[in-house]
């Protein structure tokens, strides 16, 4: 995944008393590493860069690529290529029901209904939510109904996977279970958190601090730099 030059600019609602107003600098990245944190303070331009690597947001400037795909022009290929798990579950799981769910990303795969059906009840069963398949999604613990989103997401074998502050909403115990769930995944992991503990853990971090990129490196001074900008 590359990034050239990639920014974020929202046009002025009346640009003749107005200035647009920038959300994220123009930075240029190439990404690499198998896990990669992203920590910065709340408005700092984390969830935007996040949403820029799927093409949830198009860069007003630059380009975005994965496997030389555009977001800007191939957004469909891309998203194929990366999924997407949001902070609140909520926000993605669409279906009543944990099985409903995972069925409608199977559809990709263009599976007979019975076939979609033995498919996702097999994913939820590698989750441990073999159990909760025909339960409504609001009587889910907020771990079972990220777990649930994560292996929404999977469920089509992303080869990148990207989560935005997934364990903001979780306690203690379910945090521990995403997390085990997260270190046995093939994929390549880019992921915000405030928890400067477990990014201390990845491989490279980025730091975001007023929609621009302060420090991109190695963990322990990424968060020693993080440290500084927020005092």
């Amino acid at each position: 995944m590359v990034l050239d030059q990639a920014g974020v600019t929202i046009a002025a609602a009346d640009p003749r008393t107005q200035e647009a107003k920038r959300i994220l600098a123009p930075l240029s990245l190439a990404l690499t590493e198998q896990r990669i944190a992203v920590i910065g303070a709340n408005g700092s331009g984390k969830s935007t860069f996040l949403r820029l690597l799927n093409g949830l947001v198009l860069p007003s400037a630059g380009t975005v690529r994965v496997n030389g795909r555009s977001t800007n022009n191939e957004s469909s290929a891309v998203r194929r290529s990366v999924g997407f798990v949001f902070t609140d579950p909520l926000s993605q799981l669409v279906m009543p029901t944990p099985l409903e769910d995972v069925e409608l990303s199977l559809r990709r795969r263009k599976l007979d209904k019975k076939a979609r059906k033995a498919a996702a009840l097999s994913i939820l069963a590698d989750y441990g939510l073999a159990h909760l398949a025909q339960s409504s999604i609001y009587e889910l613990s907020g771990g079972e109904r990220q777990l649930t989103a994560l292996a929404t997401v999977l469920a089509v074998a992303p080869a990148i996977l990207v989560l935005d502050e997934p364990s903001t909403l979780l306690d203690l115990r379910n945090t521990r279970l995403l997390m085990q769930r997260l270190d046995t995944l093939p994929q390549q992991i880019i992921m915000s958190t405030h928890d400067l503990g477990l990014a201390a853990t990845f491989d490279r971090i980025l730091v975001f601090d007023q929609g621009e990129l302060r420090y991109d490196g190695d963990p322990h001074r990424a968060i020693a730099r993080y440290r500084e900008l927020s005092a």
